[in-house]
């Protein structure tokens, strides 16, 4: 990864690294000896950081069991031995996003107020970036608000947007970029939608209305579902990503918000308990400071 990309990451993970890194570091530093005190004390700082009481279990438990098997007896050793179990956790996703084929379709979901419309500008951005045609279709048709906050952003990224005027059908919305799509030989389409949460029903119906739609009318895209969740509200939106799986299949997480918080441990217990790998993560305001996420960056940047 470039460096300032990897500068990014470690500056928009501070907060998360005094959170936890810093505090197992001076755990580990006054530690004569690996206890059950001192495990305890390392649960409790995983706990407090927000990886959350059943992932934070799951990590002291494979730690014990590293440290036996590497024979450490000296504390100070415990770190590497840590990383190696956040790194098996997240696991190797490393360039998912490279070997997917076009053309695409994603479908972007998740409750207002957790950057979605910001999230799609800047995902526009990276694709066109990479040479892609991209299109973005304005399919969250209940706030008016929404389609002109995704008409600033595509124009910030440099993309054409397709929208219908607000109260219009949401499907009605993705068939015309369908079709644009089409015509244009676009690579990626990404697709906005509404977040109201407290009327699943309404929801289901009309995200199987749109997965409907894409399928019949462009069977050849490969087409996947990024559900956003904004990393500060910590083990809650852990709690909103398994309300959105049960509404629909999620491929993959977009996590924003990464520099204004502590809670960056979330990205841990998001792949532990909900097996969905973060595909990418906000780290900053700009339109370039959404990135892929890479899991061997992340825990060293964390570390």
């Amino acid at each position: 990864m470039f460096g300032g990309f990897f500068d990014k990451l470690k500056d928009g993970l501070s907060k998360t690294r005094n959170s936890i890194a810093d505090k197992v570091s001076d755990v580990l530093k006054l530690a004569v000896v690996i206890d059950d005190d001192l495990y305890e004390e390392l649960e409790e700082i995983l706990i407090t950081s927000d990886i959350g009481v059943e992932t934070s279990v799951y990590v002291i438990e494979k730690l014990r069991k590293r440290v036996r098997e590497y024979k450490i007896k000296d504390p100070a050793e415990i770190i590497p031995c840590l990383k190696e179990v956040l790194m098996d956790i997240l696991g190797n996703d490393e360039n998912l996003i490279e070997n997917e084929k076009l053309p695409r379709v994603i479908l972007v979901i998740g409750v207002n107020g957790v950057g979605k419309t910001t999230s799609i500008g800047k995902m526009a951005s990276i694709f066109k970036n990479s040479k892609h045609k991209v299109l973005i279709a304005a399919a969250d048709t209940f706030r008016a608000a929404a389609i002109d906050q995704l008409e600033v952003w595509s124009t910030r990224a440099g993309v054409a947007l397709v929208k219908h005027q607000e109260g219009s059908d949401p499907a009605a919305v993705v068939f015309d970029a369908v079709q644009a799509a089409k015509a244009r030989k676009i690579d990626v389409l990404i697709c906005d939608t509404a977040g109201r949460l407290h009327n699943k029903k309404n929801l289901m119906d009309e995200l199987a209305k749109i997965d409907r739609v894409i399928k019949r009318e462009y069977s050849e895209a490969q087409m996947e579902t990024l559900l956003v969740i904004d990393s500060t509200t910590g083990q809650n939106g852990i709690q909103q990503a398994k309300q959105f799986m049960e509404i629909c299949t999620i491929d993959g997480i977009i996590l924003t918000k990464l520099d204004g918080t502590a809670k960056g441990g979330v990205v841990i217990s998001i792949k532990n308990q909900l097996n969905i790998p973060v595909k990418y993560i906000g780290v900053g305001e700009g339109i370039d400071d959404l990135q892929e996420f890479n899991p061997r960056d992340f825990v060293e940047a964390l570390f």
